[in-house]
């Protein structure tokens, strides 16, 4: 089986970029592969060895993050060009990735662009004097004791000690203020303010959309700033040559306008936010209890546990062209590694009676105290330790993995609580690791593992707010199966299960909180009589309340409280390649982000682990002279900053805690400022970054990028619309057809106007249209609650005609212009005795209006004033005649983002709505039938409800702008 790629160059040939592995030691280079143009084709190269590079430029990469497929024109080969070794298991290294290099696969001249921009920028990196990184071939004060041998002359390994972690190197400075990047119009502030100013930054992408020319030098257009791997930006001529127009269709217009920031993102998130880790050797994606004990000849990605395998997707293209020696398993997270060194014998400390202390405390320790006494008399064991320090020292490496879950996975507000199939929102798995420096296969390797995850309930909360109250979503049936979901999957990964609950027991948090206690009681309830079923433990310590006043070391109840039970799990051991000892169960923490509160929480219950698994190398950690933990301390830091910026975007809060075990003003000030930032990005950032993110891990396809040209934010893949359209669907059957006589035939979920009686009302709700032999019903849904809100129902008999055709509510984007696509159908029908409405009040009793009593006030009546729906009438251009009422619906789209990505045959929007039209005619006919009076001609006529100038007629200023001023913040 050959072995992962660590080294290769990337260069241009006339059809394709070659990908190059560099020759092993004392071997002939290995076979080239190559990834066509346009139709991006895998294929291995003849291995005559020959030299394919020509005279154009290479560069460098570590290896293969994947390919970025955005349409069927528009490719990216994702490489790695630099990358910092952050540690080490059983001589393996493990490198956290800091830059990555986006090439075009469009055409020859555009590959060798950016190839020639990523050669340059490495060229001027490498000469630069870079004093304050980290790099590949810069080694730290101590190596690693290891043997290990890399074929293309790898670093040396070595392990970041003292401060320096995976997340302290390389951070990104500031070097201009907000005000200095608005008036030199450079960067985020920057861009806004030129947009801001410029006399066509609010009317262009309007003007695209109605079809007017817009100049390609418009300083609208987002501006190409891709960095390449000097982190610079990449001239016009390179990047925006990549992304010149495409005029096939409008969907490749809305991925061209917004393909700048797609790069950018992808840039970011795989390289200079350092959160990507890999190995070359090792399966960091498991943890000791979890490694695979068979098939270590098979490639690594077939061993990697989907779960944190984050590139799996954009890989998937070389796993099927079988060039699997360039696929590299990418974890996000964090690794770091510290070492730090034991005293087995500690300096024995007197008390004042000359009795033996049993423990030691540094603040016990008398500076004047002489530990001359402990000191051996024979020379050379003193030369020994003035070396090497005490001879009963003993030095340990403490090694921390988080490994961040594909599922469910993204952004602060925009993921919370659970999915369908029992998905926890932040999901990560920490594994606390301690060893000996050599992994001597004799040496003991002890592994603790927690994990952390949202509430496990449908809920969401607003950016909007500093403390958004949750709200709460769906019916408790389908919350009580996702829980149950989640717990078994738990269950089925790591045996028994604790539970840590750290929210308030009051205000606002409570709301989830109370939830949670109450699904896991009826959970337990339900498997009280079930053999092998162990109760789950839940604790709900509220955090807040229990360390006001800064007072963080009362955690220290928390963590006695759980502690039997902690002891009960156990840790995994591993010895000789066999585990001696296999962890049973697995603490859960959680609070409302699963960021600050339970990295505090989680480091603590590390703590103990630590000191027990200590214990079991002879070593009594109360018993040392220094007991500060700094390297435990600064390990953990690093940690929840790291997972804090990954779903919030700022380090943690209460850092200065988790550093120091100190709380002070100075660290309350500090995580003020990190809680504006986050408000900061939740608003402005997320929104995008979360579709990108669904984008990159497969979620989604590049539909969601109309999705958000259309609305600013993207749809949760983790919700199955169809599944829950179908239960309204059901739902409302149930509740609203009162005859059992009457036959069902069939039911829609549409969009209608907020206000009854109107083609337009902004804004749009999805409603629910159901069919019988009999009537038709307009239901209004709570799609939060699942229960019906009021429904309007038309006798088939009073039915006067049926329209479909273009119906157009907005002109803001592209997609919304699309006559093709945005349909729909009005049903016109006479008052009449069989004609009712009704409105859940939420109490004991039913709002029922006949509409026979006035012809003249609609069923708007019951939800809004006569005047109001006179006025909506009026302003919506569509009065009817007195007696006739309307019933407006449009068809939703026929694809999302996330049903188009498991291809789906479904009707398209106009088809939906002519099936619908004959269904509903076919029976208004046939009820027709015997009665005088009434023919048998057709009712339906095709023609347009709202046109394209009407809609842009009536879409005001104000509208225009707001749309304009978001998209020029999000997008």
């Amino acid at each position: 089986m050959p072995s992962i790629v660590r080294k290769l160059l990337v260069f241009a040939v006339i059809d394709g970029i070659v990908l190059q592995p560099l020759a092993q030691r004392g071997q002939r280079p290995p076979p080239a592969t190559k990834i066509a143009y346009k139709n991006n084709a895998i294929t291995q190269l003849p291995t005559d060895g020959q030299d394919l590079r020509g005279s154009g430029k290479t560069f460098e990469a570590f290896g293969i993050v994947g390919l970025l497929k955005v349409t069927s024109s528009k490719s990216f080969l994702i490489s790695i060009t630099r990358r910092e070794q952050v540690a080490q298991i059983k001589g393996k290294p493990i490198y956290v990735i800091t830059e990555v290099a986006l090439t075009p696969l469009e055409s020859r001249a555009e590959a060798e662009s950016s190839i020639s921009h990523t050669h340059d920028g490495l060229q001027k990196w490498n000469t630069d004097d870079h004093t304050s990184d980290v790099s590949d071939s810069e080694g730290d004060a101590e190596e690693f004791p290891t043997v290990l041998h890399d074929d293309v002359d790898d670093e040396p390994l070595h392990v970041p000690t003292g401060t320096v972690s995976s997340q302290t190197t390389g951070e990104h400075k500031r070097t201009s203020s907000v005000a200095e990047d608005v008036i030199s119009k450079k960067g985020s502030y920057g861009r806004f303010a030129r947009n801001f100013f410029s006399k066509k930054g609010w009317n262009v992408d309007q003007r695209r959309n109605q079809g007017m020319s817009v100049s390609a030098t418009d300083p609208m257009l987002p501006s190409p700033d891709i960095k390449t791997g000097d982190g610079q930006q990449s001239s016009k001529s390179s990047i925006m040559e990549t992304i010149r127009d495409d005029d096939d269709t409008k969907q490749n217009d809305v991925i061209e306008a917004l393909l700048p920031k797609l790069l950018r993102t992808t840039q970011i998130l795989f390289g200079t936010s350092r959160s990507f880790f890999f190995s070359y050797d090792y399966d960091i994606t498991r943890s000791f209890a979890n490694q695979r004990t068979s098939g270590y000849e098979s490639p690594l990605h077939t061993r990697a546990d989907s779960l944190y395998f984050w590139n799996e997707h954009i890989i998937q293209p070389f796993i099927d062209a079988g060039q699997t020696s360039f696929v590299l398993p990418l974890l996000q997270g964090f690794v770091g590694q510290r070492s730090f060194t034991m005293d087995t014998d500690p300096p024995k400390h007197f008390g004042i009676e000359g009795t033996e202390n049993s423990t030691l405390e540094m603040r016990e320790f008398p500076a004047e105290t002489d530990i001359s006494s402990t000191e051996p008399e024979d020379p050379d064991t003193k030369q020994r330790i003035s070396k090497e320090g005490r001879i009963s020292e003993k030095t340990f490496l403490l090694t921390l993995i988080s490994r961040r879950s594909v599922m469910r996975a993204g952004l602060r507000y925009l993921r919370r609580g659970i999915d369908e199939e029992g998905n926890a929102a932040n999901g990560v798995e920490t594994e606390q690791i301690l060893s000996q420096p050599s992994w001597a296969p004799s040496s003991k390797t002890h592994s603790f593992v927690q994990i952390r995850g949202s509430i496990p309930i449908f809920f969401s909360q607003t950016p909007y707010s500093f403390k958004p109250v949750p709200q709460l979503q769906h019916s408790a049936d389908k919350n009580f199966n996702a829980f149950k979901k989640h717990f078994a999957n738990i269950s089925e990964r790591y045996g028994d299960i604790e539970i840590a609950s750290l929210v308030e027991k009051h205000g606002n948090e409570a709301i989830v909180g109370d939830k949670y206690q109450e699904y896991m009681t009826r959970f337990n309830e339900e498997n009280a009589n079930k053999s092998g079923e162990n109760a789950i433990g839940f604790e709900w310590f509220d955090f807040h309340a229990q360390c006001r006043g800064m007072k963080f070391e009362n955690v220290s109840i928390l963590t006695e409280s759980l502690g039997d039970r902690l002891d009960s799990f156990d840790h995994t051991i591993e010895c000789d390649g066999q585990l001696l000892n296999k962890q049973s169960g697995v603490l859960r923490t959680n609070c409302m982000d699963c960021l600050d509160r339970t990295n505090v929480v989680q480091s603590a219950c590390g703590r103990r682990a630590l000191e027990l698994q200590l214990k079991d190398e002879g070593i009594d950690f109360s018993l040392q002279v220094d007991q500060s933990g700094s390297f435990f301390n600064g390990l953990w830091a690093d940690n929840g900053d790291a997972i804090s910026k990954q779903y919030a975007s700022t380090a943690a809060l209460k850092g200065d805690f988790t550093r120091t075990r100190k709380r002070d003003y100075k660290g309350a000030l500090t995580d003020m400022g990190l809680s504006i930032s986050r408000f900061y990005s939740g608003i402005v950032n997320d929104y995008f970054s979360q579709a990108a993110i669904d984008f990159l891990l497969g979620n989604v396809t590049a539909l969601v990028f109309d999705e958000f040209e259309a609305n600013m934010m993207s749809g949760d893949p983790g919700v199955s619309m169809q599944k829950l359209r179908q239960q309204a669907i059901d739902e409302s059957q149930k509740i609203v057809i009162a005859d059992e006589h009457e036959e069902f035939i069939g039911g829609w979920t549409l969009l209608t106007p907020h206000s009854p009686n109107t083609t337009k009302s902004m804004p749009f709700e999805e409603a629910v249209l159901l069919l019988t032999d009999s009537a038709i019903y307009a239901t209004r849904f709570d799609w939060n609650t699942e229960k019906v809100i009021s429904f309007e129902r038309a006798d088939l008999a009073h039915i006067l005609s049926l329209k479909y055709g273009t119906y157009i509510t907005s002109t803001l984007s592209a997609t919304q212009t699309d006559e093709n696509k945005n349909v729909g159908i009005v049903i016109t029908y006479a008052a009449g005795r069989d004609n009712i409405s009704r409105v859940n009040t939420r109490s004991l009793s039913t709002t029922v209006s006949s509409i026979e009593e006035s012809s003249d006030a609609s069923v708007a009546d019951i939800t809004s004033s006569p005047l109001t729906a006179n006025l909506t009438n009026l302003f919506a251009g569509k009065p009817t005649p007195p007696g006739n009422k309307v019933l407006a619906f449009k068809a939703l789209p026929s694809q999302s983002a996330v049903s188009a990505r498991h291809e789906e045959t479904r009707l398209s929007e106009l088809e939906a709505v002519k099936l619908i039209c004959a269904e509903i005619e076919r029976l208004v006919l046939r009820a027709r039938r015997g009665r005088p009076g009434h023919g048998l001609t057709g009712i339906v006529e095709n023609g347009t409800i709202i046109s394209l100038a009407e809609a842009r007629k009536s879409t005001g200023i104000l509208e225009q702008l707001g749309h304009s001023l978001k998209k020029l913040v999000w997008a």
